[in-house]
């Protein structure tokens, strides 16, 4: 998906391809793993982060993404923002954050409007995407990474978009 996404939106399609595979490469890291890889190379653990050690892949795999797989900065950035997202996101990191929610493999009701939204509009889709999560984050009680929140805010105002009472 990250490979066809970066086809659509005249991305490099290869490095695409090789942040679609490497992105998750710490996600199945135990909460110890996790502590100690993020001490051992001096990644900071935010207060949601540590109430919900699994958002800490991301970091634990732009890390990775760097020093095992010799990854560029595009590509660690993507890896880095594709859990919680990042206003700072480009296409290309846009293009992983959305690929990892709609890749073949992810069964959900909507997802295939989804996946024919991203290929339309990038923003839109995260739109979707983050409006999902907020509110099964808020009917499952989970915390709410302020990055998500911050990137909503912004590609709302970027679109002049108000929301609707």
């Amino acid at each position: 998906m990250a490979k066809e996404l970066a086809h659509i939106y005249g991305e490099n399609e290869d490095e695409a391809e090789l942040a679609g595979l490497i992105h998750d490469v710490a996600k199945e890291f135990t909460r110890g793993e996790i502590e100690d890889y993020a001490k051992a190379h001096k990644i900071k653990i935010d207060e949601v982060e540590q109430k919900q050690i699994a958002l800490m892949h991301a970091k634990l795999g732009a890390s990775i993404a760097k020093i095992r797989y010799r990854a560029n900065i595009e590509i660690q950035k993507a890896v880095l923002f594709h859990t919680t997202g990042n206003r700072n996101m480009n296409t290309f990191a846009k293009i992983i954050y959305l690929a990892d929610k709609i890749e073949e493999n992810r069964e959900y009701e909507g997802v295939e409007e989804l996946r024919k939204l991203a290929k339309e509009d990038l923003n839109e889709a995260i739109l979707v995407v983050i409006e999902s999560t907020l509110q099964k984050s808020i009917r499952t009680k989970r915390l709410i990474h302020p990055d998500t929140v911050d990137l909503r805010n912004y590609l709302l105002s970027q679109e002049n978009t108000t929301i609707q009472k």
